[in-house]
């Protein structure tokens, strides 16, 4: 396996979305001498090939095929940053830096402050999920 090897980027399914302000098609990537590709690494090439800053290019779902050598994903094209902050889902902006990952008390922690709060009423309720802060 040669981690530098060549790999060939096919689009299939392209159109361009005037409504939504971006480019959008089916990726497909030929790897043969690598186990797979980065998808920073697909949005610089992707970049390049379509002419777009690589912040623009937002590359998810790929599935490697059983087997290796070749993968499937989607990939789309921002015409400009306002619409991809407008258009994508959080999450897919928080991993690609344009967004804040909101941090959030663990799910058991959560659980165990909603069930602390059941036994009691008024404002001592309040109180419950102040202890387990404390703690």
């Amino acid at each position: 396996m040669d981690p530098a090897g060549p790999v060939t980027l096919r689009t299939s399914k392209f159109i361009s979305n005037r409504l939504l302000n971006r480019k959008q098609f089916v990726l497909t990537v030929l790897h043969p001498t690598r186990p797979n590709v980065s998808r920073t690494e697909l949005a610089e090439k992707l970049a390049a090939l379509y002419k777009a800053d690589k912040e623009r290019v937002v590359v998810f779902g790929l599935k490697t095929k059983f087997g290796g050598g070749s993968s499937q994903g989607f990939g789309l094209v921002y015409d400009d940053e306002e619409s991809q902050k407008k258009f994508e889902p959080r999450y897919r902006l928080v991993r690609n830096g344009l967004a804040p990952k909101v941090e959030k008390a663990s799910r058991k922690l959560r659980k165990e402050r909603k069930n602390r709060g059941k036994k009691l009423r008024g404002k001592a309720k309040s109180k419950a999920g102040d202890a387990a802060k404390k703690k």
